[in-house]
């Protein structure tokens, strides 16, 4: 609330609490944070008052330097400019009163002056230098030493994981190899990846044991953000057994459905093809626990949990025993609105997410160039490299 005291905007708060809860516009004690866009504005609102940390920002809209076939970082990092959540948490510091953060957060440290470069209320430099944010990170990540092309959607997925590392709230473990094989097992050339904000937060009255576990391990602001649960459920053809299996995800990679009768594919074919029924024979199917044998079986993946940003990550690409190739298929997608609610379980109701930034790869497998679209107040900005 601009020029008010602080003693001010903490009475209109309650005068506006007391105001909601009259009028049923939340339900008192028992209000979930996760139903009301309202609530989720108000609780930022109280953050400000309390804090008393506001941010003066500039217009956002600076380049980042190419320094030697980095496109993909550049368009990475000015998605993640425009998620405010993480933005904000950075250009404020927050990360440094995190109870368990990393003490030594190089590359958290690196990112946010990269942040802070790009909105400087001043706005000195038309491009910033990121040079010492790749320098960080290729020593986290010994994979992207070097200066050649590099996939968009590994790096991100690299970049919030060792991000969440240095800032988890909880102390630090070791994982198992395993583990970080699964992590850093990716498909080569990610073509588009959408950065979608929830205008909508999710309910999610009963959270699950293997939540409740990760974030034993797992709390972090980036895990606040961007991760969800996925659930796999399997349907036995021998005796009907059903079970189901949790994994915790930071992007849905979609697969693209082949073109019929010249008709554009849209964002839902994609989620509909992800989320559709797969037949598994009992060679390639996991052991029933009623037959304790493997056997035939169907398996559909849904949205155990929503995050509040979810990443989409078009996978243009098929592998033959001889090539890779690409998928040029026009895929059209909304910009506000996407109800991604029918891929949760059943009957959750419309989960409704508004479209915020882009990364976009044109090109060809072996070869390309990324670039990034992303909304601000003033609307849709491209940003390519420096400009």
């Amino acid at each position: 609330m601009p020029g008010a005291g602080g003693a001010n905007a903490e009475g209109s708060c309650e005068a506006l609490c007391r105001t909601l809860v009259s009028q049923k516009g939340l339900q008192g004690e028992t209000a979930d944070i996760s139903q009301s866009v309202l609530y989720t504005s108000l609780m930022g609102l109280l953050l400000v008052a309390d804090n008393e940390e506001q941010l003066i920002l500039g217009s956002g809209r600076i380049g980042l330097r190419n320094i030697g076939n980095t496109c993909f970082l550049n368009a990475i990092v000015q998605c993640l400019s425009h998620t405010r959540g993480l933005r904000d948490y950075c250009l404020l510091k927050r990360y440094r009163q995190e109870k368990f953060a990393n003490q030594d957060a190089k590359l958290t440290e690196a990112f946010s002056q990269v942040l802070t470069g790009l909105w400087d209320e001043n706005e000195v430099e038309s491009a910033i230098n990121p040079r010492q944010l790749y320098s960080v990170f290729k020593e986290a990540v010994p994979y992207f030493s070097g200066y050649s092309q590099q996939d968009a959607q590994e790096f991100l997925r690299f970049l919030l994981d060792k991000l969440h590392v240095e800032i988890n709230r909880r102390p630090y473990v070791r994982r198992p190899v395993k583990e970080h094989e699964q992590i850093y097992a990716r498909f080569r050339w990610s073509l588009k990846v959408f950065f979608i904000r929830c205008n909508k937060l999710t309910n999610h009255s009963h959270l699950t044991v293997m939540w409740k576990k990760h974030l034993e391990r797992d709390d972090s602001r980036i895990v606040d953000l961007f991760s969800g649960q996925l659930r796999s459920s399997l349907h036995c053809s021998v005796c009907s057994h059903h079970s189901n299996t949790f994994d915790v995800f930071c992007d849905l990679s979609l697969p693209i459905p082949k073109r019929s009768s010249g008709r554009d594919v849209t964002l839902k074919d994609c989620l509909d093809l992800f989320s559709q029924e797969e037949k598994l024979d009992k060679e390639n199917s996991p052991m029933c626990e009623r037959c304790t044998r493997h056997t035939a079986c169907t398996k559909r993946l849904s949205i155990q949990r929503f995050p509040q940003v979810i990443v989409i990550h078009l996978n243009r690409f098929t592998t033959s025993r001889w090539s890779i190739s690409k998928s040029t298929v026009y895929v059209s997608f909304p910009l506000t609105n996407l109800d991604l609610g029918p891929y949760g379980p059943v009957d959750y109701g419309p989960v409704l997410y508004n479209l915020y930034a882009i990364c976009n790869h044109v090109g060809t497998v072996n070869m390309g160039h990324y670039t990034a679209c992303c909304l601000d107040e003033n609307g849709w900005c491209l940003y390519n490299d420096s400009r």
